[in-house]
């Protein structure tokens, strides 16, 4: 099994299956409506706009596990961020990213260190994993935004 066949239902269209794509380079994020790292979502589609046409994309993925800071439904995320945000890049249905009831697409990344060497739970929301387009999860950010370092290891997987 490689990264490519885990897959998140969609989350306005649970018959779209969502997940790194063979050929893209995928940012995937554990996302969060009501955090204070929300603004995030300026400069993510900022990446996406930016570097859609070159094979990547950024995958939101929605999640309440942290603080209760994503409780809407799909369709209320999805109306957020597109109107609050202007977000075009895709979001899948609500997941959890730890404990015994992770989803598969977050078994697979938690194993990847980040900077520091830290792997396991994911800490907060707005964690992000870059997968090149060969399906390899390349790094693990914590803390960053998307004006921070992580954009030039996106050029270079491009």
């Amino acid at each position: 099994m490689t990264i490519f066949d885990v897959t998140v239902p969609g989350g306005t269209d649970p018959s779209t299956r969502l997940g790194p794509r063979p050929g893209v380079a995928t940012l995937v994020v554990n996302v969060a409506s009501k955090c204070g790292l929300t603004p995030q979502y300026n400069g993510l589609e900022r990446l996406q706009e930016r570097y859609a046409g070159r094979g990547f994309t950024v995958l939101g993925v929605p999640c309440n596990q942290f603080g209760g800071q994503e409780p809407g439904t799909a369709e209320e995320i999805a109306e957020f961020c597109s109107a609050t945000y202007g977000v075009t890049f895709p979001l899948t249905e609500k997941i959890e990213v730890n404990g015994d009831h992770r989803h598969p697409l977050y078994a697979e990344l938690v194993s990847v260190p980040d900077a520091e060497g830290y792997t396991g739970d994911i800490r907060w929301n707005f964690e992000k994993f870059l997968v090149g387009r060969d399906g390899n999860v390349c790094t693990r950010y914590f803390g960053l935004r998307p004006k921070d370092r992580f954009e030039a290891d996106i050029k270079a997987l491009l």
